[in-house]
């Protein structure tokens, strides 16, 4: 299967330039993709959503490189304006999002889900995220999303491993 229909039809509306990339989806988890498909982890992007626990009920779905880690219980957390926050687990992100861990992306989510991209992204020619499936990847110049509406560039929303 090729990038999800929802997906596709999202990046078209907003004029994002890609190419699709062809996954064994037995790799389409991020370090089995970078290790098989030689992407460096700091030129591929992981999409993760994050739900509220209190108050339950809100989504966010965050953008970060993936050399770094979300800063859930800090930034995410604070920003979202709620007590507790974690990751969605993988049934949740399936029901929300119809989308499979491992080809989750920013394109297709429903309009009521904020979609925060970590800045160092952008510091990048190209990367490579979801394309909605475990069967492909999308390559794309992340300098698109800073004027592509619905996304917000946020600094500091990945940290290096050892900040």
């Amino acid at each position: 299967m090729p990038i999800d229909p929802a997906v596709l039809e999202s990046m078209t509306a907003r004029g994002i330039v890609f190419e699709e990339m062809p996954c064994d989806p037995d790799l389409a988890d991020t370090a089995a993709f970078c290790e098989a498909y030689g992407v460096p982890p700091e030129k591929s992007a992981n999409t993760i959503l994050v739900a509220s626990r209190r108050p339950e009920g809100r989504m966010v779905a965050c953008l970060v490189l993936a050399h770094t880690r979300l800063d859930v219980n800090g930034l995410v957390r604070k920003r979202m304006g709620v007590k507790k926050a974690s990751f969605a687990d993988a049934e949740s992100t399936r029901e929300f999002t119809g989308m499979e861990i491992g080809g989750v992306t920013i394109f297709g989510l429903p309009p009521e889900v904020p979609v925060w991209v970590d800045a160092r992204v952008l510091d990048n020619d190209w990367v490579v995220i979801g394309a909605g499936t475990r069967t492909a990847k999308i390559r794309i110049d992340p300098a698109q999303l800073e004027s592509s509406s619905g996304f917000e560039i946020v600094e500091g929303l990945g940290r290096l491993p050892t900040q």
